[in-house]
């Protein structure tokens, strides 16, 4: 089984800086790279196992349209699909397309921020309100939240509504274990790291999580992981590269957990 690799280079619904689109290259560069190999720490040698799909072209109009049908293509072909952003607005559209062939889904969401506006600054597919679209729409069976430190009343309200499992980094729990009895999508908002680790974002938040932990969660986690998304990588941001190579670190784990639950 190959793994799809696709590219969705859109950052329109980002607020305060814009960068992100720049990400999917940015992070091909640090995962193929001859400065690492392409074992994952659960040895599996990922050098063929990849179908790079290229990136989304030609998104200005219908561009959520374009991203559901594009995921469904990929899936359609019993890929599992991990895409590369672009800002966290993209999720939903690759939620929908995911939910069609996965009617009971789970989401694991690594964040400095729950994302879960109703709508900000007007407008509701914002990338601080993907996870408001999805569980409104009954997308997903179950939404658990890591590394969140920069929640507010109004989103703390939507986490009740919703009934979203937010584990908040100053009650995070080292040695915690996460179960799935559903079909598993990740999504990692790379500013769920700590700017230490991840200072190539747009909204930095310091106190979060170590790339190491984000790692040892994917791989203790128990469930069947079906496909993810790496975003907000702004690579106008990053320092050296830091960013970069903590997303392909990620990504590498999350193609060995997938290899590993198949």
């Amino acid at each position: 089984m190959k793994i799809a690799l696709l590219g969705i280079p859109f950052d329109d619904y980002s607020s305060f800086l814009r960068g992100a689109a720049l990400a999917p290259p940015a992070i091909r560069k640090s995962f193929y790279s001859d400065s690492s190999n392409m074992w994952t720490e659960n040895n599996f040698d990922l050098t063929d196992r990849m179908d790079d799909a290229g990136d989304i072209e030609g998104m200005q109009a219908e561009v959520f349209q374009s991203i559901e049908a594009r995921v469904l293509s990929l899936l359609e072909r019993n890929e599992p699909v991990i895409s590369l952003g672009g800002d966290h607005s993209v999720t939903f559209p690759i939620v929908k397309a995911f939910h069609q062939k996965y009617p009971r889904l789970s989401i694991l969401h690594f964040d400095a921020h729950p994302d879960l506006y109703h709508d900000f600054e007007g407008n509701p597919y914002s990338h601080a309100s993907p996870f408001a679209r999805v569980m409104e729409n009954k997308l997903a069976e179950r939404l658990v939240q890591l590394g969140i430190r920069c929640a507010n009343q109004h989103q703390r309200e939507q986490v009740a509504k919703y009934g979203v499992e937010m584990i908040e980094m100053r009650n995070f729990k080292e040695e915690q274990v996460f179960s799935f009895d559903t079909p598993v999508y990740i999504s990692v908002d790379v500013d769920g790291l700590d700017p230490a680790f991840a200072p190539g974002v747009s909204h930095p938040e310091g106190g979060g999580l170590s790339t190491r932990q984000v790692v040892r969660i994917i791989q203790s986690m128990k469930g069947k992981v079906v496909g993810a998304d790496i975003v907000e990588l702004n690579p106008l941001r990053d320092v050296s590269e830091i960013t970069a190579v903590a997303c392909s670190k990620i990504l590498k784990e999350i193609c060995g957990k997938i290899l590993e639950t198949v």
